[in-house]
């Protein structure tokens, strides 16, 4: 290991089956003048961090970030920073920023797929071919349908952005419908008006934090005020909705089907009978999954960085999450 204390010091652990080594290199790429080391193991990476002034990985143990004295900015590599040591963070007054907004585009394309399969209900076909069946069934379009987004931060727009050229109208959920949002109409989570909002809705995508306002937001009342030819689809977390309701909606025919790229209980149980449907698609919380996950991050750190340097001390990073204003 070399004597210099290091620039930025890049953690171990990878994250979607992605090595944190390419991490580096894209920091290293956009950063040419800067000392960045990988991490490869505990050793190092105890060595490394109680020297650096910069550390990027996805979350640090509050012992190391105890010893390393010289810690500025802590660059996490995911969207929430609960799993952090935030009081000792906050107190030792190093800064937090986080990869909020780096998942978007993965997702919202997700999401629009599945709002695809089941418009031309790809799902009937995938079964067919399955069972080597050459048997038209009818299928639809998008075309004056009705997609209402919970939550319009980066994946609600996203997601709204890429429906754009699909002849849909759109409905905007969000907690200050005044800032308005890229959708045909905004409205807030206002009881009267959500249900209004639902029982139009051909497509229900939810791309919220999952909050205590949130939490089980979408239940059985929600799931009945929707037509039953409606299908729901999670971007976020799977406790936004309320599984036994989902399941009753489901089994009685009250929905036309759901994709889940999350659940509650997650992991699914392999015994859960939401495995069983056909009109459920289910995959393993893997809609941010891209090979742009890493270039995205670095893009954000390498930013950060040199506004570090800058003379402006005022002004906050990208993805500041921590001091808060």
């Amino acid at each position: 290991m070399a004597d210099a204390p290091p620039d930025i010091t890049v953690l171990r652990q990878g994250t979607e089956g992605l090595s944190t080594e390419g991490y580096a290199r894209e920091v290293r790429e956009r950063l040419p003048g800067y000392d960045v080391r990988h991490a490869r193991t505990p050793q190092e990476e105890r060595h490394l961090v109680r020297r650096s002034s910069v550390v990027t990985g996805l979350g640090i143990d509050e012992t190391l970030a105890a010893e390393a004295d010289g810690l500025e900015l802590f660059a996490c590599a995911s969207s929430g920073i609960n799993h952090l040591p935030v009081e000792l963070l906050r107190e030792r007054g190093v800064t937090v920023t986080n990869a909020a907004g780096i998942h978007a585009p993965g997702i919202a394309e997700q999401a629009v797929g599945n709002i695809l399969a089941f418009s031309r209900r790809l799902h009937e076909g995938w079964k067919q071919k399955q069972n080597r069946e050459w048997r038209h069934y009818q299928a639809s379009e998008l075309t004056g349908c009705t997609v209402t987004v919970v939550g319009l931060g980066s994946i609600g727009t996203a997601v709204t952005r890429r429906l754009a050229g699909f002849g849909v109208d759109t409905i905007g959920v969000r907690y200050t419908p005044s800032k308005g949002g890229p959708t045909d109409e905004v409205i807030g989570f206002d009881e009267t008006e959500f249900h209004s909002a639902l029982a139009e809705t051909d497509y229900l995508v939810i791309a919220c934090p999952l909050t205590d306002e949130t939490r089980g937001l979408v239940g059985k009342e929600e799931l009945v005020t929707l037509p039953p030819e409606a299908v729901v689809v999670n971007t976020a977390r799977g406790a936004i909705i309320d599984t036994d309701a989902l399941l009753w909606a489901i089994r009685d025919g009250c929905l036309r089907g759901a994709a889940l790229d999350v659940t509650d209980p997650e992991p699914l149980p392999e015994d859960h009978p939401l495995w069983s449907f056909g009109n459920v698609l289910i995959t393993p919380h893997m809609g941010g999954h891209t090979t742009y996950h890493w270039p995205r991050l670095a893009d954000i750190l390498a930013e950060n960085v040199k506004r570090l340097g800058e003379d402006d001390t005022d002004r906050p990073l990208r993805n500041q999450v921590l001091p808060t204003a």
